[in-house]
Formats: C-alpha cells, structure tokens, sequence
C-alpha cells in the first residue's frame, strides 16, 4: 500500500465517526420537525373542530386579503364589472332579506335578558333556527336577484 493510500485509509477511518455523528443529527432533526409539524396539524384540526365559524371566518378574510392583492387587468375589469354590480345588488338584497327573515323568526321567542339566563338550551335552539331560517331566504333572495 502506498503512502498516499495509507493516509487516505488513516482520514477515512477517523472521518467515519464523524459522519454517523452528522447522520445521526440530521435524522434526530427530522424526526423532530416531523413531529412538531404532525403536532401543528393536529391542533390546527383541534381549532377548526373546535371553532368551525372562526375558521370559515379567516378563511373568507384570508381569500379577501389575496383577492385585493393581486392586480386586475384592463380586461378583467371591463368582462366582470357588469357581474361585479350584480352580485352586489344580489348581496345587497339577500342581507335584508335575512335580517329581515332573522328579525321574524326572534320576535315571540323569548329572548329577554331573564329568560336568557333560565333558558339557555332553549335560547341555542331558537338562534340556531333564527340563523338556519336567515340563511335559507338570504340564499334564495340572492339566487333570486342573480338569476333575475
């Protein structure tokens, strides 16, 4: 064996350790990034269970946000602007009627500030009914508007 061999070998052998160090480091560092980022996914997957409105409220916000961002084109504006004033008309009409809608479906329910604190599930159902029933002629006032 040469010498140049020899030295080669002698560099190879004391370099060994040293590479299934760094190995060792880089699989514990992914390992560990793995299971923060299946943590996050976890907890994310907890809060949007846990808070469904919240996360279809950031999400609308979100998709706004980038909506207002990226830049229209001459022709974009001049092709959806007539859509643009239509579905404004149709969002417009479709809030009152589910104010209105929702306004209707309180009134006779017993919504007073005592009848709050002794009726609790009762209050939960009648706002879920109040909400489902504003939700159903919003959709039809806008579909309505649209189609019309």
């Amino acid at each position: 064996m040469s010498k140049t061999e020899k030295k080669a070998a002698k560099t190879a052998t004391a370099a060994a350790p040293e590479g299934k160090t760094a190995a060792t480091k880089v699989t514990s560092a992914y390992e560990a990034a793995r299971e923060k980022a299946t943590g996050a996914v976890h907890s994310t997957v907890s809060l949007i269970e846990a808070n469904p409105l919240a996360a279809l409220l950031g999400g609308i916000a979100l998709g706004a946000a980038a909506g207002a961002l990226i830049p229209r084109g001459e022709k974009e504006k001049a092709l959806l602007a007539p859509l643009g004033d239509k579905l404004a008309a149709a969002a417009a009409a479709a809030i009152t009627a589910g104010r209105d809608a929702g306004l209707d479906a309180v009134k006779g329910t017993a919504l007073d500030k005592e009848a709050l604190r002794s009726q609790v599930s009762s209050l939960f159902g009648d706002a879920a009914k109040a909400a489902s029933a504003a939700g159903v002629a919003a959709l039809a006032a806008g579909r309505e508007k649209v189609s019309g």
